[in-house]
């Protein structure tokens, strides 16, 4: 016989949408002047809120057959390694330059607020992988679609695009026609 002690630690609360919504904080002026940067730091702080916003997305791919999971430096590394762990896949980095230690590819883009560049290993996508490329938003769509180009360079199969969050208002999902499918968990 087996007997289980709930402390409220231990008691599940019930999760929505808007409560995760609730969660990520404003911080105007950042990185400049003029940004209103939505950050996802308060919401991975709560167990809770990761466990949810992980289940969902995890839902939303389960059955597509995905092989690889692709993190955007920095905070699409960490849903796309949960998201990697939770699919049976791979995780690969996207990083900045110099980061990486071996052969890369290299590809330079355009921002909202300025300029960068991501390289990945030369070696860290197979042409039979299923493609699930993941970070934490989505704005003007310049980075994740610097990103699609360099996941072209493996291979022509489709390549699924996962954002927590979505800034509609700035239109990026129009550059990513690249993509096999786009969904963003949440939309503002």
């Amino acid at each position: 016989m087996y007997s289980v002690c709930l402390t409220k630690r231990h008691l599940k609360k019930t999760m929505n949408i808007e409560q995760v919504i609730a969660s990520i904080r404003d911080v105007e002026d950042f990185p400049k002047p003029g940004i209103l940067f939505k950050d996802i730091t308060t919401a991975m702080k709560d167990a809770e809120v990761l466990r949810f916003i992980a289940d969902s997305l995890y839902d939303e791919y389960k059955d597509k057959g995905i092989t690889k999971v692709v993190g955007v430096e920095s905070r699409g590394f960490v849903l796309g390694s949960i998201l990697a762990y939770k699919l049976g896949a791979g995780f690969v980095l996207l990083r900045k330059p110099g980061k990486l230690p071996a052969e890369t590819y290299k590809v330079d883009y355009d921002l909202e607020y300025g300029s960068d560049s991501l390289e990945i290993h030369k070696d860290s996508i197979t042409d039979d992988d299923v493609v699930l490329l993941h970070d934490d938003l989505l704005a003007t769509g310049g980075s994740a679609n610097a990103a699609l180009k360099l996941l072209k360079k493996f291979s022509h199969n489709p390549v699924y695009v996962s954002f927590l969050i979505e800034l509609t208002f700035l239109n990026g999902r129009k550059r990513l026609e690249a993509a096999k499918e786009i969904h963003s968990l949440i939309q503002f």
